[in-house]
């Protein structure tokens, strides 16, 4: 049950009277991001939104499956499944009945890169006030109580047997293994049965101590705030967390072995998953436009893409065939993929490979250029056309240390992105007679 004391009774009124509207500048298409950062090492991005009382805000932590040693894989997960289930005085219902009585929702979820804690609540004080007590709570004074950590093991392990009836999951969890192979982004984000049932109580506090810290917090808020009543509210949910340290920074990931090849796992399924790739961009990667936008034409734009094209259309192959460029804190997973009839398998990898083996040794037409860069500048205005859009960018570019005028450049820099460009980076980064495969199927 919610108990406000005296003296966070008077912190909400002052935080209230500050609330004040703001309307943005006119014309402006991209949100104005201000920055700073706390005496514990929190680096802190902000954007006012008056247009709605909502306040969204994320805190992002540098503790997602990477940060998992190699014999303790999904510890990042259940440490995050666990903060909402017991913090500070209160139980898992008691936060829940909380949050449902203020119409405030609280999220938690892990990455590889990343753990994240989200809230979405009015701005209104009396809403606000008591949402914000919860928040800081399940951030800084989360209990693990013995029973959830039962539960959540038990849920976890239920998860991790899901995921073996799945095709999909086993050919993605194999893939990741077959690009990564002793790099911590190899980790299974949920752990393994033998790992997950020898996890104490222990592991999840010493974990949550060591890496929910201040250095290693960033903050996204967006919302109906003035900069003082942003610099409060965080400083109210942040400021009792102890400065710590960041973690080193991860390995670069290794270039694929000569051994690399193809994996193929028997599975009772009348589709066959395939996946080929390599490490492949990062944020902040110079290449990271080149490679973007190349990328949406050869096969990350749906139906509208050379893969889908080739795979799809022309041969009736897969009704899904892609590709993906996943950018990460290090080089983060390049795939091009299929999901095909398991007599079609070898067609359709033999066209995925000429597909991609053409482009990179010609580059995109300037039509397909064109068009590619009218479609991502033409959508982008629907990337940031709610608070909780902003919030997800102000997130990243605060996770990744991205320059403050990202969002100002973005348009900008897809435009200015040429044929050469894309073939020059193709040709360098990606070698499609270089790849790790995996098929997952055919039995």
């Amino acid at each position: 049950m919610y108990v406000e004391s005296l003296s966070l009774r008077l912190f909400w009124v002052l935080l209230a009277t500050s609330l004040l509207g703001w309307v943005g500048p006119a014309g402006a298409t991209t949100p104005r991001i201000q920055h700073w950062q706390m005496d514990n090492g929190t680096r802190v991005y902000f954007v006012e939104a008056h247009e709605l009382p909502i306040v969204d805000l994320q805190v992002a932590f540098d503790a997602g499956s990477a940060r998992d040693d190699d014999t303790h894989p999904g510890l990042a997960s259940l440490t995050n499944n666990l903060l909402d289930q017991g913090a500070g005085e209160w139980s898992a219902d008691a936060l829940a009945e909380g949050l449902a009585r203020l119409g405030a929702k609280i999220s938690t979820s892990a990455a590889r890169d990343m753990a994240v804690v989200g809230l979405r609540t009015l701005a209104q004080a009396t809403t606000l006030g008591p949402a914000v007590d919860l928040l800081t709570a399940i951030v800084v004074h989360p209990t693990f109580p013995t029973d959830a950590c039962e539960r959540e093991r038990s849920n976890t392990l239920t998860a991790i047997e899901e995921e073996k009836q799945s095709p999909a999951s086993v050919a993605n969890a194999a893939f990741f293994g077959a690009i990564y192979d002793k790099h911590p982004y190899a980790h299974p984000p949920l752990g393994t049965k033998e790992s997950v049932a020898a996890f104490i109580r222990e592991d999840f506090v010493n974990f949550h101590r060591r890496l929910y810290v201040g250095r290693n917090a960033v903050v996204a808020l967006v919302g109906d705030l003035d900069r003082p009543a942003a610099e409060a509210l965080v400083a109210h949910v942040i400021g009792g967390l102890p400065a710590g340290e960041a973690p080193p920074s991860l390995p670069p990931v290794p270039a694929l072995p000569p051994t690399a090849g193809v994996e193929t796992i028997l599975f009772p399924a009348t589709q066959t998953h395939v996946l080929s790739g390599q490490p492949g961009t990062w944020r902040g990667d110079p290449d990271y436009f080149p490679l973007y936008l190349g990328n949406h034409i050869l096969g990350g734009n749906g139906l509208v893409s050379r893969i889908s094209e080739e795979v799809r259309e022309k041969r009736g192959l897969s009704y899904s065939a892609y590709s993906e460029s996943q950018p990460m804190r290090v080089a983060g997973p390049f795939v091009i993929g299929a999901q095909t009839r398991n007599d079609k398998v070898a067609e359709a990898r033999q066209v995925l490979q000429q597909t991609l083996e053409k482009f990179v040794r010609e580059g995109p037409t300037a039509d397909e250029l064109v068009k590619a860069q009218q479609n991502v500048t033409g959508g982008f205005a629907l990337r940031l056309d709610s608070n909780r859009k902003v919030t997800d960018y102000l997130a990243m570019i605060a996770f990744y240390v991205l320059p403050l005028d990202y969002l100002d450049r973005f348009k900008g820099r897809i435009e200015a992105v040429s044929v050469e460009q894309i073939r020059d980076a193709f040709r360098r980064r990606i070698d499609p007679a270089h790849l790790a495969t995996v098929v997952v199927g055919g039995k």
